[in-house]
């Protein structure tokens, strides 16, 4: 079938309707046939384009890339998918300290950090963050995620207690189950919420620690929390603070140290998660905490350190090589950069009336509505040449799908102007089709549509 046919051809309702979580605890006995379910409706979906994960770049993630999608269909466009957000993943000498750790050192570590796996670059990353945090102890994982499961798996135990916002990364919530049934989520950056939780769990249990868990910045929504009341009520009710600051480290504010440093908190943090994905053009993660002795512990008991091989050299040179620029008054540059492309961005995107949501970063938040609408959009701008993230249900919430837009500091005004132009095409192209679509079905049920006349009003 052509892409043209697959556009024009009648959308099945199974294909615009339905979510991830319907299929998360599939029926049945049989452990194999129970999840083939799942792949007939994510088929149905792709066979109308409409399934918009699991893309392919086959060029390098510039701010503008060809790519293609799970079906292997073709791509290329401007790219706002790709959380590089210095543009570091191709700088030159990054790429150079990638090639320099292979010939030294080969391409694999081999072995765990417990193991043999560590090498001087390794070391020297550490102290590197080490220095940038103002003298903690830092711990390098393999991955970003593993850094967050091992921050909560490693440190609390069965009879302890964990506070956390129900937006939290899914690492942080994995760790949590792992390590006790005393989880307490509360409604997100609710610090009234938080101070109850803590209230009615000391006025049980006045022995055991509690871990209250949050974001610098959440990134479905682009916001942050107010990081010094959690201190104060962490002091109240002896309980400790675990921050993580996996998409603001390095790329938000003069020195870099994100939304930890624009509130004066960084030492206000018991425990820092970072990713190196986001702005260090890598993959691998870190934890650092104030003294030797949680690290020590942490390298033996957290099991992602201990169990899973070490970063590869290449990835602690690109990522030390990262951490120098970023540092430098050429990081400076860039982070002013992109705050000047997140802000135009912004700016531009309520001119054309598209809602975005929550507080300027590099990921800029862009509300559709509902799932089968933004499928059709999703669909709508990867054809018209530019290629952005959907997000849609139980990642965010029901009827708040959304574009995931994510900024370089390479874009420029013009590849701005792009986006917003296409998107807002897109956007206008999947309210007739899906209005058309939802009158053929005689639908009672309302599914809220969005105007591309007026800006969209605020979501609550």
């Amino acid at each position: 079938m052509s892409k043209n046919t697959k556009q024009t051809a009648r959308i099945p309702e199974e294909a615009l309707t339905g979510s991830l979580r319907e299929y998360r605890v599939p029926e049945g006995g049989h452990l194999i046939e129970r999840v083939k379910n799942f792949y007939g409706w994510q088929n149905l979906r792709r066979e109308h384009n409409l399934w918009p994960y699991a893309k392919s770049t086959s060029s390098a993630p510039r701010t503008h890339t060809t790519a293609l999608t799970d079906a292997g269909q073709k791509l290329a466009g401007v790219n706002f998918a790709s959380q590089d957000y210095l543009s570091l993943a191709s700088h030159d000498r990054v790429k150079e300290a990638g090639a320099r750790a292979i010939k030294d050192y080969g391409v694999h570590s081999a072995g765990s950090a417990a193991l043999l796996g560590n090498t001087s670059g390794s070391l020297a990353l550490e102290k590197e963050i080490s220095d940038f945090l103002f003298g903690r102890e830092t711990i390098l994982y393999p991955t970003g995620w593993s850094a967050g499961f091992a921050a909560v798996q490693g440190l609390v135990r069965p009879d302890d207690h964990i506070v956390m916002d129900v937006l939290a990364h899914s690492c942080l919530q994995e760790g949590a189950r792992a390590s006790t049934q005393n989880v307490h989520f509360h409604g997100h950056l609710n610090t009234r919420a938080v101070e109850r939780r803590l209230q009615r769990i000391r006025a049980n249990d006045t022995k055991n620690g509690i871990l209250v868990v949050t974001e610098s910045l959440f990134s479905m929504h682009s916001d942050t929390p107010d990081i010094g009341v959690l201190r104060a009520l962490c002091d109240e009710y002896d309980a400790q603070l675990l921050v993580d600051c996996a998409h603001d480290f390095g790329s938000i504010g003069d020195a870099g140290l994100g939304h930890l440093g624009l509130q004066n908190m960084v030492d206000s943090a018991d425990v820092i998660i970072g990713s190196f994905s986001k702005t260090f053009a890598s993959n691998g993660g870190f934890i650092s905490v104030k003294d030797i002795e949680t690290s020590e512990y942490l390298k033996y008991y957290s099991a992602t350190q201990t169990f899973s091989n070490a970063l590869s050299p290449v990835q602690s040179a690109v990522v030390l090589e990262a951490f120098k620029i970023v540092r430098s008054k050429e990081g400076k540059d860039r982070r002013l950069n992109l705050m000047n492309n997140v802000l135009y961005m912004r700016a531009e995107m309520e001119k054309a009336g598209l809602e975005t949501l929550g507080d300027p970063s590099a990921i800029v938040p862009v509300r559709v509505g509902a799932e089968g609408l933004a499928r059709i959009a999703s669909r709508n701008l990867s054809n018209l040449g530019a290629i952005a993230n959907l997000v849609e249900y139980p990642a965010v919430p029901q009827g708040g799908a959304r574009f995931r837009v994510q900024v370089m500091s390479d874009h420029t005004t013009s590849d701005i102007d792009k986006l917003v132009v296409l998107m807002l095409q897109a956007m206008k192209d999947a309210e007739i089709e899906y209005r058309t679509y939802r009158e053929d079905e005689n639908s009672s049920i309302h599914t809220p549509t969005i105007s591309m006349d007026e800006p969209a009003s605020r979501a609550a």
